[in-house]
C-alpha cells in the first residue's frame, strides 16, 4: 500500500501548476511564421489591398516589425502595377497594432532606378 501513496505523490509532482503554467506560456508565443502569416492576414483585410510579400522581418522588444509589400493599383502591362512598401508592427502575441506606407513605386522599378537614387 506504500507503493501506491508514492505513485500518487510523484504523479501530482509532475502535474503541478508550474509545469502547466510553462506548457501554456509556451502555446501563446507564435512561431515566427505565424506571425508574418497573420500580419499579412489582418493587413490585408484592413486595407483591402493584396499583400504579396514580406520584405523584412524583425523581432523587437514590444514585438514585431515587418515590412510588407503590398498591390494597390493592378495595371497592364504589370510591370506598371503600383506597390507600396507597408511597415506593420505588431504585439508579442502576432497581433497588428498598426501600420504605415512608407513607399510606393512601380512594380517595373528598382530603387537606383527611382529619382534621387532613393
Amino acid at each position: 500500500m506504500s507503493n501506491t501513496s508514492n505513485t500518487s505523490g510523484s504523479q501530482s509532482s509532475s502535474n503541478s501548476p508550474k509545469s502547466k503554467q510553462k506548457d501554456a506560456a509556451d502555446e501563446d508565443v507564435p512561431s515566427p511564421m505565424e506571425v508574418l502569416r497573420n500580419a499579412r492576414t489582418q493587413l490585408a483585410e484592413l486595407t483591402g489591398m493584396v499583400a504579396e510579400s514580406v520584405s523584412s522581418f524583425e523581432r523587437t522588444e514590444d514585438g514585431w516589425t515587418l515590412q510588407i509589400e503590398v498591390l494597390e493599383l493592378v495595371r497592364v502591362p504589370d510591370t506598371m502595377s503600383l506597390l507600396a512598401s507597408y511597415e506593420a508592427t505588431c504585439d508579442l502575441q502576432g497581433e497588428l497594432t498598426g501600420y504605415r506606407r512608407v513607399r510606393r513605386y512601380e512594380r517595373g522599378r528598382s530603387d537606383s532606378n527611382r529619382p534621387g537614387g532613393r
